[in-house]
């Protein structure tokens, strides 16, 4: 029954990427190197590099890694690739912005041979500004790619500090800036803030997804997860 439901999501998943225009083929090497059974197979890894919602933290300082979207993602992959070898490792550090990210990507993150890179910084980039964010993002993504690696890039999760459905809001902003880096880059994106932002267009209250203000709860990483999943 599992992997039926498993099944569905995933057929569900790829009619919403054809329709909000997102690469349906964008992993497709990575599916096909998923089907592979032994002695076929290879280890696949899935890097998530970021701030504290990436590294598991919850209510800080208490740390819920297993119910945190990484580990959420490894298990769901594993249901529906029930062949593959994949590694789900977190580089993230609670606290860091996308510059000290940067600083130690070479040696922290790309060290892995990560299969796909996630990146989600944007919530602590609010205290560095647009700009350095930016330079800072397009560093990561483009020596990901200088090695192949395929980029996957998040938009934040909800501060509840800040208004949502406000378009001028500091995190739409730096949701703004996300996305054009996601069309010039040519990677991924998922984009959670958006998918916050319509669950609270349609009624639902935030503080529900939200372990505190600005860290999502299990239900908040499950958005996350099931974004990701449209990939898979």
């Amino acid at each position: 029954m599992k992997h039926i439901l498993l099944s569905i999501f995933v057929l569900f998943s790829l009619s919403i990427m054809a329709q909000t225009g997102q690469p349906q083929d964008y992993l497709e090497d990575i599916r096909q190197e998923l089907q592979k059974k032994w002695p076929h197979n290879r280890t696949i890894h899935l890097v998530f590099h970021g701030h504290s919602v990436p590294s598991g933290y919850f209510n800080t300082p208490y740390v819920r890694t297993m119910q945190a979207y990484p580990q959420k993602v490894l298990e769901a992959v594993k249901d529906i690739y029930p062949y593959a070898v994949v590694n789900s490792i977190t580089t993230a550090i609670g606290g860091e912005n996308a510059e000290q990210g940067a600083k130690r990507f070479k040696q922290d993150v790309l060290c892995h041979n990560p299969d796909v890179l996630f990146i989600d910084y944007a919530l602590n980039d609010r205290g560095i500004g647009l700009d350095r964010s930016r330079h800072a993002w397009k560093e990561m993504i483009k020596e990901a790619q200088k090695q192949g690696v395929k980029v996957i890039l998040l938009t934040p999760t909800p501060d509840l500090t800040e208004d949502i459905l406000d378009d001028n809001s500091s995190l739409e902003q730096y949701s703004k800036q996300i996305r054009d880096l996601s069309v010039k880059y040519g990677t991924g994106l998922v984009d959670s803030y958006a998918a916050f932002k319509q669950k609270k267009k349609e009624g639902e209250e935030l503080n529900a997804l939200m372990s505190q203000s600005n860290h999502p709860n299990e239900k908040g990483h499950e958005v996350v997860k099931n974004l990701i999943l449209h990939y898979f």
